[in-house]
């Protein structure tokens, strides 16, 4: 069992998780069926992590192939920014765990990099902070995306018992 810890001031971000062998896809056609929140189900059961070995999140480049452009991210949709489609360039080998298990974070002050429709996109970058005010993660919870909350690897550390 493996808990994640803040790299500034050491305290627990998650409690005790279960490594899975990959990060599992994301649900994408099962919203959520109560119409609240609208975002889809967590990538990453509660209880679970699983390390991303793909580029994810900000900050993006211009993809090459601009008639035939990839998703902007493992899991993502396809992103557009001033000079056409973009691709992740942000760091290899993110946490991925279910929101809920990270509960005590909370958004950065005025909510930076945190827009979206529903939720942050999580396009923008770092958007949680640890309570001793270090960023530490980004949360992807939007409608049209993936639900899923990304420890950065450099910010974050692990703690295996």
């Amino acid at each position: 069992m493996t808990v994640f810890l803040c790299s500034r001031c050491g305290a627990a971000i998650t409690p005790e998780l279960a490594e899975l062998p990959a990060v599992p896809d994301a649900p994408v056609d099962d919203r959520d069926r109560d119409k609240e929140t609208r975002r889809a189900p967590s990538t990453v059961p509660r209880g679970r992590y699983a390390i991303d070995p793909e580029p994810w999140g900000f900050p993006y480049v211009r993809q090459d192939d601009q008639e035939d452009p990839k998703p902007a991210q493992s899991r993502g949709l396809l992103v557009s920014g001033e000079d056409g489609f973009v691709i992740s360039a942000g760091n290899r080998g993110t946490v991925v765990v279910h929101p809920d298990d990270a509960d005590g974070l909370g958004p950065l002050p005025a909510w930076e990099n945190s827009s979206g429709c529903c939720g942050p996109t999580g396009s923008e970058g770092l958007n949680r902070a640890c309570p001793c005010g270090a960023p530490v993660a980004t949360l992807a919870a939007d409608c049209f995306g993936p639900y899923e909350l990304h420890l950065d690897p450099v910010r974050t550390y692990a703690f295996t018992g």
